[in-house]
């Protein structure tokens, strides 16, 4: 079937995954009644997650920890190094498509304003921040010799880029009748292959997906983070969007919707594990249940990082790492001073 520009293989894997991602939607009102303030917590987690692996994919060397005592204490005096910048823009951009993702509606000017806050704090993006580009900015990979080869062409700069992004824009209104995972997909996809602004076309593609799902009723993906599945799959993402993109124009993109729609089944799995593991440890006391939230998000961690960072006797945190092993909630990993834990 023809979607927008391109080809689809409306087959029956594409309808099956459609209809599990549907299944789990459909019971997620029930599911966030029930577990409000375990949500709160997996929000807070998932933001993280969700700033560290965006920036990363496109070059951040900033590890989850690190981006998260940043956000705890963000001051422009400390955005200094770009991609604490890049950090603190994308940080911002999540808060607000969480929060106002109702009132943000899908035109070209609510996303160069998006591109506007995502590059707000970067000193060097100033003078394009927010405006379509004006050179071109195809994507080329850097080989070991110092020389470069071209990965795909994007859109050219000028009236072809403002034709393209209307032509999205305008297409994602006028459709009703795909169904809003396939036009999420799509639209992300298109949208860093078009590459409307000079810098940034990554990281907004990911937040405009994250957008996308949030306006058309999938909340769900406030609590789990796309950005980290995609950053854990890395090789695999660019290969399918150059794989795609080789094809341009009119490509078929079968290949691009099936990785989406992957990536969105492993986090919604993801996420239930998670809310299984919050009622599992309900019965925890309050200690128990904050080092065992602190493995989660610091796989790899010894006792010593925990007692430092939760200013938690050492004792007392083998005490309860002891605990938690004999409920098998955590996996111990190595012996004795490289002793280290995971989420079991």
């Amino acid at each position: 079937m023809k979607v927008y520009n391109f080809d689809l293989d409306f087959n029956w894997e594409l309808v099956n995954n459609i209809s599990k991602l549907d299944r789990f939607d459909a019971s997620w009102n029930s599911i966030e009644k029930k577990e409000g303030q375990s949500l709160k917590q997996l929000k807070s987690i998932a933001t993280v997650r969700s700033v560290g692996a965006s920036t990363r994919i496109e070059g951040s060397q900033m590890s989850d920890e690190e981006v998260d005592v940043l956000l705890r204490d963000l001051s422009i005096e400390k955005l200094t190094e770009r991609d604490a910048q890049e950090v603190a823009g994308y940080f911002d951009v999540l808060n607000i498509i969480s929060e106002s993702h109702k009132d943000i509606s899908v035109s070209e000017n609510e996303i160069k304003n998006l591109h506007n806050i995502l590059l707000k704090y970067s000193a060097k993006d100033q003078w394009h921040k927010g405006d379509y580009k004006q050179h071109s900015n195809n994507v080329e990979a850097e080989l070991p010799d110092g020389t470069t080869q071209l990965i795909f062409e994007t859109t050219p700069p000028g009236f072809e880029t403002d034709n393209a992004m209307k032509s999205l824009v305008d297409w994602y209104k006028r459709d009703t009748e795909t169904h809003d995972l396939v036009k999420g997909a799509l639209f992300s996809y298109e949208f860093v292959s078009i590459h409307p602004f000079q810098d940034g076309n990554g990281r907004l593609s990911r937040i405009l997906a994250s957008l996308l799902l949030l306006k058309s009723g999938y909340k769900w993906i406030q609590y789990v983070s796309l950005e980290h599945e995609i950053e854990s799959r890395k090789p695999e993402y660019y290969r399918m969007l150059r794989s795609c993109q080789a094809q341009r124009p009119n490509e078929n993109i079968t290949g691009w919707i099936n990785f989406f729609f992957s990536a969105l089944m492993n986090i919604q799995e993801q996420l239930m594990n998670k809310l299984e593991q919050t009622g599992t440890t309900s019965r925890l006391s309050p200690r128990e249940k904050s080092i065992l939230t602190f493995i989660s998000d610091h796989a790899g961690c010894k006792s010593g990082d925990i007692s430092k960072k939760l200013e938690i006797p050492n004792p007392t945190v083998k005490r309860i790492l002891s605990d938690l092993l004999a409920v098998n909630l955590i996996e111990r990993h190595g012996t004795g001073p490289g002793t280290n834990y995971s989420i079991q």
